[in-house]
């Protein structure tokens, strides 16, 4: 049992604690013992049956919702009552995924970032701090809420603990260690995406006892299990992906796409950028029932969310793309609920939930002038005026950067064979989805192979940065990273695994880069012209800081303006969505789940030169 998890106050859930709870709501809700709040508001949506219930009050007993209904009616006395006669009740928005590793907030300051937004129940895919940390990730996740934090966060442990059988990171989950995640703490709902595909449906795949092991696991305490179909278009492979048990994807891109998977029971989970084109060709289609479909972020920065928004944003985009807005409340409430079987706790206006209610002054524009959250005002408007707890993060959470060694230069060479004047390289771009790898003839000077500006081909390496052994892998890429000389960029954000990767026009540049990330415990480096010219720092688990996201959009400013000057090497076809400019994706370049093949990844013994595919364990030198 983790320590702590028998809260009084109902702020993680625990089962003992819980029917002490809903045994005061009975009484309360009868009249015969008295309750603390009752808001009156001028309508109120049903979820449930979508419709809209007229001047009620949402009566609530500390922080749970005791009894709904017409206002005035309420058999007994309240403490205190609070009229907003002019305002739309709906209850507070859940997410069905997301990575709050990649707003780069730590929870408490995740939840003065998004309630304001509407956002008062979150479920964490914990593919990141399960991969840096992966012993203390629960601990991580519920540690905020224990403080007093409104957000509730039902972690979801990743399931990609290391991502593939060709990595190595900070933690390894297998059937005893999700076992005993959903043991220890109602608040975890199940196992976090499963992305390794070929884990999932070959026996001879490394990975696939862990894999399964897991997946067991969570069937066996009745969890849900979340899926990952980036690319699964195949009438057959969707069949295998619901058979497995696979119960959701939020991948999805197409219409076509999306009816097959609904048709075979698969939870589709609709991302913004999908949302444009799949919505108005699902109304087409003559789709009515949306009941198997949610709204969710998946991954978004804190700058992005003070630009767009949170949950709400979500909402607004499905409206705008012909989604009647009652439907789309739905499907960021009670659908999301219903698929993560949450019902009792969240997702709707009903007795025995917690009192999370988003105020709208204008529903088509999900315009929110108010947020409560355990039964009190969190938010004027943008303004977050609830408490955020004050988290002294042990070493364990600062200390996640283990090199071992200062870099040098010779580290981020690559050695031709000896008197060879050019050698051929395997060359990957982002987001590199095809079966082969490119190949190109590259020149050799002083005994190493040289960089190709003139074709966009510059160095790409990843740094292990959990065994302290220093290890290093190289290999060219084309089409990003700088071309000034001596420029070099770095993050210790690297999907999934989270090692460190850096991108440059020379190798002391790229040793520059890692050291002063090793040096700040995580975070950006960019040096121009052999000078280090900003940096952000993500000294939790080297993905997060325990900021505000005002502090931390200020620093990724700076960022952004010193990386303006330089020139960005740039191909428009890798990727739709890959920008020119800073390249600020390439976080999510290293990813190694469907549909990648050839990737990049840190040495392993089943991968010594860190290149490999992913799909079928095959290995090819970087260069020959």
């Amino acid at each position: 049992m983790l320590p702590n998890d028998l809260i009084i106050g109902d702020l993680i859930i625990d089962a003992a604690d819980e029917v002490r709870i809903r045994q005061d709501l009975v009484l309360t809700a009868l009249g015969k013992r008295p309750a603390d709040v009752a808001l009156r508001v001028g309508r109120l949506l049903d979820v449930h049956t979508r419709r809209w219930l007229l001047d009620q009050d949402i009566v609530i007993k500390g922080r749970r919702i005791a009894w709904v209904g017409p206002a005035g009616y309420y058999p007994c006395e309240v403490r205190a009552r609070h009229e907003r006669p002019d305002l739309s009740a709906v209850p507070g928005f859940g997410e069905v995924h997301k990575h709050i590793e990649s707003t780069h907030l730590t929870p408490e300051h995740e939840a003065a970032l998004v309630l304001p937004r509407g956002n008062t129940w979150t479920c964490e895919a914990s593919h990141e701090m399960s991969n840096v940390d992966g012993p203390n990730n629960l601990d991580f996740w519920l540690q905020a809420r224990r403080q007093g934090s409104p957000l509730k966060i039902f972690p979801l442990p990743g399931s990609a603990v290391p991502p593939t059988a060709y990595e190595k990171s900070g933690g390894h989950f297998g059937y005893a260690e999700q076992s005993g995640f959903l043991r220890d703490s109602l608040m975890v709902a199940g196992l976090d995406e499963v992305m390794d595909w070929p884990s999932v449906w070959n026996p001879d795949n490394p990975s696939y006892g862990r894999l399964w092991g897991m997946i067991r696991a969570t069937f066996e305490q009745r969890g849900v299990v979340e899926g990952h179909g980036a690319g699964l278009r195949d009438r057959s492979v969707i069949n295998a992906f619901a058979a497995a048990g696979l119960a959701s994807d939020h991948e999805v891109a197409t219409v076509q796409e999306v009816l097959e998977k609904l048709a075979a029971g698969i939870f589709v989970e609709l991302r913004p950028r999908a949302m444009g084109t799949v919505i108005p060709a699902l109304l087409a289609a003559g789709l009515t029932d949306f009941s198997q479909v949610a709204l969710t972020t998946d991954d978004r920065s804190a700058t992005d969310t003070l630009r767009d928004g949170a949950s709400d944003h979500n909402v607004r985009v499905a409206i705008a793309a012909g989604l009647p807005p009652e439907i789309a409340i739905q499907c960021v409430t009670i659908n999301p609920a219903r698929h993560m079987r949450l019902t009792p706790w969240v997702g709707s206006l009903s007795p025995g939930r917690y009192a999370d209610v988003v105020l709208l002054s204008d529903l088509a524009r999900v315009d929110i002038a108010e947020v409560w959250a355990d039964g009190a005002q969190v938010s004027r408007g943008k303004q977050y005026v609830g408490a955020t707890p004050s988290i002294d993060w042990p070493g364990w959470a600062r200390q996640t950067i283990h090199i071992g060694r200062t870099l040098q230069t010779a580290d981020f060479a690559i050695r031709a064979e000896p008197g060879r004047e050019t050698m051929q390289a395997a060359v990957l771009r982002p987001f590199h989805w095809a079966d082969d790898f490119l190949t190109e003839t590259l020149a050799v000077a002083n005994g190493e192979v040289q960089r190709d500006e003139a074709r966009n081909i510059t160095k790409f390496a990843l740094v292990d940065r959990f065994s302290g052994q220093g290890q290093v892998s190289r290999m060219f890429w084309r089409g990003c990273g700088p071309r000034d000389p001596d420029t070099a960029l770095g993050c210790s954000v690297a999907h999934d695994a989270h090692n460190i990767w850096v991108v440059g026009s020379s190798d002391a540049a790229m040793a520059q880069v890692v050291n002063q990330i090793a040096v700040q415990q995580g975070g950006w480096a960019l040096v121009r012209g052999g000078r280090l010219v900003a940096s952000v720092t993500f000294e939790i688990g080297g993905l997060m800081t325990a900021r505000p996201a005002e502090a931390l959009d200020a620093e990724m400013q700076a960022l952004y303006r010193a990386a303006d000057g330089i020139d960005w090497m740039y191909e428009p076809t890798f990727q739709d969505n890959w920008p020119p400019g800073f390249p600020e994706r390439l976080i999510f370049a290293t990813l190694t789940c469907a549909p990648w093949r050839w990737v990049l990844v840190a040495p392993h013994s089943r991968a010594p030169e860190g290149f490999v595919n992913v799909q079928t364990g095959a290995t090819h030198p970087v260069v020959w």
